[in-house]
């Protein structure tokens, strides 16, 4: 019989920032490689921006608040998560038109556990990986001391939605679309799910 052992998860690290800005990228669906492009200066790529970052020990992009999963002993997937105690102050409108709906549900989740990215590359899809990924996070948030998880996603991405509801998260808020720059050019509206933690009894 072939017993399948899950892929062990574990806290990132900054020699996993090329892998966790390719992930993110998936999970933001094109948007994070259109900014890291606005922020480039000659002879620097979307990509170089974005292993910059994810090195940093602070801001929410950071290897700091990623697990990966790395069945092959390389990452596969990624899950980007944090608190939010404190909602942005920027206003929507002052923002690029991409990320202009994500705060705006952003300013919705104070108090939460929130998943900023959860993403696999294609390798490892439909093996079990992003939802045992969610589950770590959501293990973070309960040794945290946090009781509701936030997420957010475009309501055409119907497979992720389908999963997140699957796994207990329901919409609670939405905010249309301003402007997907990538491809598959989302049009409708972003999605903001939560679910509420059961406390684990030892």
């Amino acid at each position: 019989m072939n017993i399948q052992t899950p892929p062990p998860i574990r806290q990132a690290e900054p020699s996993d920032a090329e892998s966790m800005a390719k992930l993110i990228n998936l999970a933001g669906e094109g948007i994070p490689n259109w900014l890291w492009t606005r922020a480039c200066v000659e002879g620097q790529t979307p990509l170089e921006i974005g292993i910059e970052r994810a090195k940093r020990k602070t801001g929410g992009f950071s290897y700091t608040n990623a697990l990966v999963a790395e069945p092959h002993g390389y990452p596969v997937g990624m899950v980007l998560s944090y608190a939010i105690t404190e909602v942005p102050t920027d206003s929507p409108d002052d923002l690029p038109a991409p990320i202009a709906p994500f705060v705006a549900l952003e300013k919705q989740s104070e108090n939460t556990w929130f998943v900023n990215a959860l993403a696999v590359f294609a390798e490892g899809r439909n093996q079990g990986i992003g939802t045992r990924l969610l589950a770590a996070a959501e293990d973070q948030a309960r040794t945290n001391g946090f009781e509701k998880m936030s997420i957010q996603v475009y309501a055409q991405n119907t497979g992720a939605v389908r999963l997140y509801r699957r796994l207990g998260y329901d919409s609670v808020a939405s905010e249309p679309v301003r402007l997907h720059p990538s491809p598959p050019y989302y049009t409708g509206d972003v999605l903001l799910l939560m679910k509420a933690l059961t406390v684990h009894v030892a």
